[in-house]
C-alpha cells in the first residue's frame, strides 16, 4: 500500500509517498481503509522538529522506537476487524483517529472510531476528530460555557477556530469572533454575533467584557486580555505560534504566570479522543449544527505542500488529505 513516510526533520519536504506492507491489527483494533485525512498542528512540528518536540519526544520515548506511521485524523470504511472488535463489520463507514492515517490503510482502535453519518462526506469527516474535540472540550470542559455567556474566540478561522464558532453558538453563547479581513465574511456565516478583524480593531478594546475565551490564536500577551475578560472569567490556551523554537510553550507559560496575579482562570490541555465525544459530533454534524470547513484538499502525494500551507499559519478550517 502507499504510505506516507518520514524521512528526515526540519522541512515539509521530509516526508515522502512510499511502498509499505499492509499494516497488522491488534485484537482490539479495525482495519480502516481510508478515504481522507487531514493536517494538524502536531504533525507539522513532528515533521519540523522543532527544539521543543525533539525534547518532549526524549522523555516521552525513554529510548523506545518512533512510531513509523504519520497521520491522526481519518475517515474510510472497516476493511477487517480484530477478534475483539464488537462494534463494527467489515464495510462500515467510520471516522476517528488512528497515529498513522496518512496512508491506504490504517490501524485504528474500536474505541477511538464511530460511524460517519451517510450525509457526511469522508473528506469533512476527516476534518473532525482532532479540532473538533479540542473545540468541543475547551468550551464544553475547560470553560464550562453555559448558555448565555459571552465567548471570546481569539483565532476564529482555523481548524479549532471555526469549530469553536460553531459549537459556543450551539451551547447558546454569545459569540465575539477575531479573524483576518479575509476571513470575516467567512466566520460570519458560521453564526458568530460579531466579528473583529484584527487587522483594522483591537478586539482587546472592545468594550465587552466575555465570560469564557478561546485563545487558539496565541497573538496577544495575556495582560492585554484582562481589557476584555469578566472578573471571573475563564482563559482556554489550545495553541499559538507555529515556529521551530519553542512553538506555543513560551505564551502557555506566560499566560500561566500572568494568572497567577489575577483571578481569572487560565487553562490549557490537549484534547482526548473519546468516542462519547467523537457521536455526539457525528450527530451535530448529521443534524447540520456543525459543518467543518474545508480550505482545500490534497492528494497523499502531496502532503508536504498542505504541510507547507499550515505552517504558514493562515489556513481557513482544515486542510484534507485524500488517498
Amino acid at each position: 500500500m502507499r504510505a506516507i513516510v518520514q524521512t528526515g526533520r526540519g522541512s515539509p519536504d521530509s516526508v515522502e509517498v512510499r511502498e509499505v506492507d499492509l499494516p497488522d491489527i491488534a485484537p482490539n483494533q479495525a482495519l480502516v481503509r481510508v478515504h481522507a485525512s487531514s493536517v494538524n498542528p502536531a504533525e507539522w512540528y513532528r515533521v519540523m522538529a522543532p527544539a521543543f518536540t525533539r525534547m518532549v519526544g526524549k522523555v516521552i520515548a525513554r529510548g523506545q522506537p518512533e512510531p513509523a506511521g504519520i497521520g491522526a485524523d481519518l475517515a474510510g470504511r472497516i476493511e477487517a476487524v480484530g477478534t475483539e472488535v464488537t462494534e463494527f463489520q467489515p464495510g462500515d463507514e467510520v471516522f476517528g483517529m488512528s497515529g498513522a492515517s496518512w496512508a491506504e490503510y490504517a490501524p485504528a482502535r474500536q474505541v477511538r472510531l464511530v460511524r460517519k453519518p451517510a450525509n457526511v462526506s469522508f473528506e469533512a469527516a476527516a476534518a473532525v476528530p482532532v479540532a473538533g474535540l479540542t473545540a468541543l472540550q475547551a468550551l464544553r470542559d475547560h470553560g464550562r460555557v453555559r448558555a448565555g455567556q459571552k465567548i471570546l474566540i481569539n483565532g476564529a478561522s482555523g481548524g479549532v477556530g471555526t469549530f469553536a464558532v460553531q459549537l459556543a453558538k450551539w451551547l447558546e453563547a454569545d459569540v465575539t469572533a477575531v479573524c483576518s479581513a479575509s476571513k470575516v465574511e467567512l466566520v460570519g456565516s458560521l453564526g458568530a454575533d460579531r466579528v473583529v478583524d484584527y487587522t483594522r480593531e483591537d478586539f482587546t478594546r472592545l468594550g465587552i467584557r466575555h465570560d469564557v475565551m478561546i485563545d487558539v490564536a496565541g497573538s496577544r500577551p495575556f495582560r492585554q486580555f484582562a481589557r476584555v475578560l469578566a472578573p471571573n472569567a475563564t482563559v482556554v490556551l489550545t495553541g499559538g505560534s507555529m515556529n521551530t523554537g519553542l512553538g506555543p510553550l513560551p505564551h502557555f507559560a506566560g499566560a500561566r504566570l500572568s494568572g497567577l496575579f489575577r483571578k481569572q482562570t487560565v487553562a490549557s490541555f490537549l484534547a482526548k479522543i473519546e468516542q462519547a465525544d467523537l457521536a455526539l459530533m457525528a450527530e451535530l454534524l448529521e443534524s447540520g449544527r456543525v459543518k467543518p470547513v474545508v480550505e482545500r484538499t490534497y492528494p497523499l502525494a502531496e502532503v508536504p505542500a498542505a504541510l507547507r500551507h499550515l505552517g504558514e499559519g493562515h489556513a481557513r478550517g482544515k486542510l484534507v488529505i485524500t488517498m
